[in-house]
């Protein structure tokens, strides 16, 4: 799979919502409905790797009675 430049993830989100639009249209030739489609899985996996970071930012780390530590969610009413 090609490297894909980083965007902001609204851009990329725009991006994404574009490529759906046109394939959704209809009407392409194969090759350009093949490209789209290769760059909207692209994107798409880079927005799961974007929120499975941010979702590791709301964790903590909590010591478990062996000496160790998990993660575990943040509570809301954690600053």
């Amino acid at each position: 799979m090609a490297d894909i430049p980083t965007p902001s993830f609204e851009d990329a989100l725009r991006e994404l919502e574009d490529i759906v639009a046109k394939l959704e249209a209809g009407g392409l030739p194969l090759e350009e409905t093949l490209t789209l489609f290769e760059r909207g899985q692209a994107l798409a996996a880079n927005f799961s790797a974007v929120l499975d970071q941010a979702e590791l930012r709301f964790q903590k780390l909590s010591p478990t009675a062996g000496g160790g530590y998990d993660l575990s969610p943040m509570d809301s009413s954690e600053d």
